[in-house]
């Protein structure tokens, strides 16, 4: 702890000799006051500085931190340090026993080599697949040896939609089967229709191992299709090599949770039977019937286990109206990363500056600036840096079914995922917050902020679903991240999409998305100003936030107001 304590001490040292920005340089903000925010409301908001978030990303993106690595010493560190921002900006703990900290109970699954995992198709040899290269996989029973000798039954998407009309199983018995299904949903232009070219969650691969288990598979194969997943095959492997945390197993679960490489299902299709082509085209039609292809999986999983803990990081500032200061307003963002891969070559720390250092930053400074706001909003503030958000969402997941104030009565969690260092954007993301009873609201801000709205630049990735605002939706608490656009100050909307597309290709979860001297931190400074007031304004509402009649998060919000 005192080692901790002295490597923090000396980061602040360093960050504070750098250069600082006048107050209020930000860009993005209103020139005159908000009529929503009070006069020292408005006086906090243009305090939010572009180089506080610059030190906070430097100091979280260090090597020193090791990328933060859930369960990890880095990530312990990187705990700290946020839960020492928290005090000296004056907020109160609101995690365990009078603490910062909310223990999160996890275990740790690591695939070892002794791990066999082989195709057995219909006609030929068996095809022994090559770890990280052809195949990724994880034992969710946690235990520290499975096996699977079971027939493989390809199931198109895996997805029973009854409000689509939509049913892969087909009733179809699956009890100890290996299921091969496809990322993603039914392609569809309907908004009618799994939200036309909107991911739902029956698209995310989580919904499709939970579903699987819930029928009693005991493995899933999902194969990766670059366009369909939205990301390229390096994601898959990196974000599922080494340790891959988990809540402790509750209910049903998969021996095999795994992906393979599309060529590897193109040559277990071809001996079997029929192409993927044909596979792939036959899961588009409400028709399909799952079918038995006749090959098996011989596995024999291989895992050390390790139960440990992590904390989420929760303070809280007290509202100043007696009757609604125990509601309150939620601020997240993830400060987890994947931490040291020993067993690659070269640079193998996982830095995680844009992802998610930024949003920590932002977070941080929001705290700050509310808890140096000589008046208080009518409700409480939460904020929240959670963990274990690349091993799927877990923190958030905690922190959703173990929230310090109930879920009932969070107006409105807004999150921050990923806000990429490049200037002042005119442009702000708010998808999912079209939801939400307070979309006027958010609207009405944007416009205040001469700040476009954009749709959601990649609807069919799914992004509603992959970031920590849904473990709070799932609840029921009305919930979106905040984000900049595609156009930015000084430069066409191209210009964006090629820094978004050159990102995702070449940096997302890997060791090269790094902190840089020339980051422009203009931008979060900007999200983070639209995001207090938004907060301030939720804060201060007459009635609480909901969903908007019909949305499927509408019901979770009704049994917490019971």
């Amino acid at each position: 702890m005192q080692g901790m304590a002295r490597i923090i001490s000396a980061f602040l040292v360093v960050c504070l000799s750098l250069p600082s920005w006048a107050e209020g340089a930000a860009g993005g903000a209103p020139k005159t006051p908000s009529v929503k925010l009070p006069g020292p409301a408005y006086s906090a908001l243009e305090t939010i500085n572009p180089e506080h978030i610059r030190w906070h990303v430097r100091f979280l993106a260090h090597d020193l931190l090791e990328g933060r690595g859930t369960g990890q010493r880095g990530g312990d560190l990187a705990a700290e340090y946020i839960a020492a921002q928290f005090a000296e900006y004056g907020l109160k703990p609101a995690g365990d026993h009078g603490t910062y900290m909310q223990k999160v109970p996890l275990v740790g699954i690591t695939t070892l080599p002794e791990t066999r995992f082989a195709l057995v198709p219909k006609r030929g040899e068996a095809m022994a697949l090559k770890p990280l290269d052809e195949y990724v996989a994880y034992d969710q029973t946690q235990q520290p040896e499975s096996n699977v000798d079971a027939e493989i039954v390809f199931v198109g998407y895996g997805i029973e939609a009854p409000e689509y009309n939509w049913d892969d199983y087909k009733g179809v018995d699956v009890r100890g089967k290996v299921l091969l299904m496809l990322v993603n949903e039914p392609p569809s232009d309907d908004p009618k229709f799994f939200k036309g070219k909107a991911l739902t969650y029956y698209g995310r691969w989580t919904y499709k191992y939970e579903e699987a288990a819930r029928k009693g598979a005991v493995g899933v194969l999902l194969v990766h299709q670059t366009q369909m997943a939205s990301y390229p095959w390096e994601v898959v492997r990196n974000s599922n090599s080494g340790e891959k945390s988990a809540l402790k197993v509750e209910g049903p679960a998969l021996k095999v949770a795994s992906w393979i490489h599309l060529d590897v299902a193109s040559r277990l299709a071809s001996a079997s039977g029929p192409s993927i082509d044909k596979l792939m085209t036959s899961a588009n039609s409400r028709d399909f019937h799952p079918l038995n292809l006749g090959a098996r999986l011989d596995a024999h999983m291989v895992s050390r286990i390790r139960n440990f803990e992590a904390n989420n990081v929760v303070a809280i500032l007290n509202g100043s109206d007696r009757k609604l200061a125990d509601e309150a307003v939620l601020y997240t963002a993830h400060y987890d990363h994947f931490g040291v891969r020993p067993d690659m070559p070269g640079d193998n720390i996982f830095n995680g500056a844009e992802d998610n250092a930024t949003g920590c930053g932002i977070l941080l400074e929001l705290a700050r600036a509310f808890g140096g706001a000589p008046i208080r909003p009518r409700r409480s503030i939460l904020f929240a840096a959670v963990t274990g958000e690349e091993q799927g969402l877990l923190g958030s997941e905690y922190l959703g079914k173990h929230p310090p104030i109930p879920a009932g009565k969070i107006s409105l969690d807004l999150n921050y995922d990923d806000v990429k260092p490049l200037g002042a954007p005119e442009e702000v993301q708010v998808a999912g917050a079209e939801r939400t009873s307070f979309y006027p609201n958010v609207e009405a801000t944007s416009k205040e902020f001469r700040l476009n709205i954009r749709p959601d630049a990649r609807p069919e990735a799914g992004h509603y679903y992959r970031s920590d605002h849904f473990s709070l939706a799932r609840v029921g608490i009305p919930s979106f991240s905040i984000n900049e656009g595609m156009k930015f100050k000084g430069h066409p909307e191209s210009w964006g999409l090629d820094k978004e597309r050159e990102y995702v290709e070449k940096h997302y979860h890997q060791p090269s998305d790094e902190y840089r001297p020339d980051m422009d931190f203009v931008g979060d400074s900007a999200m983070a100003r639209f995001g207090f007031a938004l907060g301030w304004e939720a804060a201060s509402l007459p009635k609480l936030i909901g969903w908007q009649k019909g949305d499927e998060f509408e019901s979770a919000r009704l049994k917490t107001e019971k």
